[in-house]
């Protein structure tokens, strides 16, 4: 179990939504989803300098991003708009 970092946010006040992103450690922050999947496209690019490898792989780093940067956020927000208390890892 892997508890929530320094930037935690404690219980939301009334009227305040609890972020998703304050939940999660340093390394599950969108920047660095972004930077690892930057990293890993360009990484494949100049290590093995083949398209074939390097685009299939890119697709996989775009919908990686979609589910974790647009998809999560989003039903984390419809839950919390439901009245669904966030669960904590």
């Amino acid at each position: 179990m892997v508890e929530p970092g320094p930037m935690a946010a404690s219980a939301p006040s009334v009227g305040q939504e609890l972020s998703l992103w304050a939940l999660k450690p340093w390394w599950c922050q969108p920047w660095s989803i972004l930077l690892t999947g930057i990293a890993a496209i360009v990484g494949s690019w100049l290590l093995l300098g083949r398209l074939w490898i390097t685009i299939p792989g890119a697709a996989l780093v775009l919908l990686w991003w979609w589910l974790f940067l647009v998809i999560v956020p989003r039903a984390y927000r419809a839950e919390a708009r439901a009245g669904v208390p966030p669960e904590r890892p």
